[in-house]
């Protein structure tokens, strides 16, 4: 029980962080090369990383868990964030949450096919009615659509997923911070060479918000949000604690409503109910 509790709460805080990470994409990929800012936060993040195997003295990964961390990597290093950011070229923040809301039934689906976790029947019909809900709040709210851009954010989606999974399962083992700190190394040697291929012709361009933007992907989403997930995915359950993340474009509209004084709709309280209530019954069917 108390493990199921830690669980929930380090999940949480983990899509609490996450739930910044589309705008700041959206906002840094008008400075910066969509490119250059994958590979820029991944060496940033690795940096950090770096450092802090270093003071705790952390013991290398197995051999065997290579071929793991390699997948947490092209999914959570590599793929979602370079995908995601190609993608917000094409489409606004606000449309990619239509695709965010299918994120906990990817993860949930990869949970079985790489985590060995079997929920009951009734869980799969609370996911997918969680994830419908989000994806109709979101479609609800207009937004610009792109063939292109749709097609990128459902790569995207696929790989986090498997991403999510792969690293949480790891995560039973070497711990969570321990997992993306290892996969963050592991991408280093090609990140590098990409940052300076993709560097910025033109620095005095950038404004203030960019940079604000690659500095919350590079430490938040890119590092300390990880460290709270792969723990409450490693804890409670990955297909479990992934179904949290329905709650993600919501809690990204109501930092806007906070933040921006942007208005809250009724249907947004509406929505986030039935997302609750969904995320409940599929934590009992897990």
């Amino acid at each position: 029980m108390p493990s199921a509790s830690g669980g929930w709460g380090n999940g949480l805080l983990g899509v609490i962080i996450f739930s910044g990470s589309l705008p700041a994409t959206r906002v840094a990929v008008g400075g910066f090369p969509a490119l250059f800012l994958t590979s820029a936060r991944a060496v940033i993040a690795a940096l950090i990383g770096l450092a802090v195997l270093g003071l705790l003295s952390q013991a290398r990964p197995r051999r065997g868990d290579l071929a793991s961390l390699t997948i947490v990597a092209i999914g959570v290093v590599v793929g979602f964030p370079l995908l995601t950011a190609l993608a917000l070229q094409h489409i606004t923040s606000a449309h990619s949450i239509v695709f965010i809301g299918l994120l906990p039934l990817s993860t949930a689906i990869f949970a079985v096919l790489r985590g060995g976790e079997r929920p009951q029947p009734p869980f799969w019909l609370f996911a997918v009615l969680g994830s419908a809900t989000v994806a109709g709040f979101a479609l609800s709210g207009g937004g610009s659509a792109s063939f292109t851009g749709d097609l990128l954010m459902v790569a995207a989606i696929v790989l986090c997923g498997l991403g999510y999974a792969e690293g949480a399962a790891l995560s039973r083992r070497l711990g969570g911070w321990q997992v993306i700190s290892w996969a963050l190394l592991l991408a280093l040697p090609l990140m590098v060479p990409l940052a300076f291929l993709t560097w910025p012709a033109d620095w005095s361009g950038i404004d203030v918000p960019a940079w604000i933007g690659l500095a919350y992907v590079s430490i938040f989403s890119m590092f300390v949000g990880f460290i709270f997930w792969y723990r409450g995915l490693a804890l409670g359950g990955i297909a479990r604690v992934g179904q949290l993340q329905q709650l993600q474009p919501f809690f990204g509209l109501a930092l806007a409503s906070l933040l921006l004084h942007e208005p809250v709709a009724w249907s947004m309280i509406v929505a986030t109910g039935l997302v609750v209530a969904c995320v409940f019954f599929a934590r009992r069917f897990a």
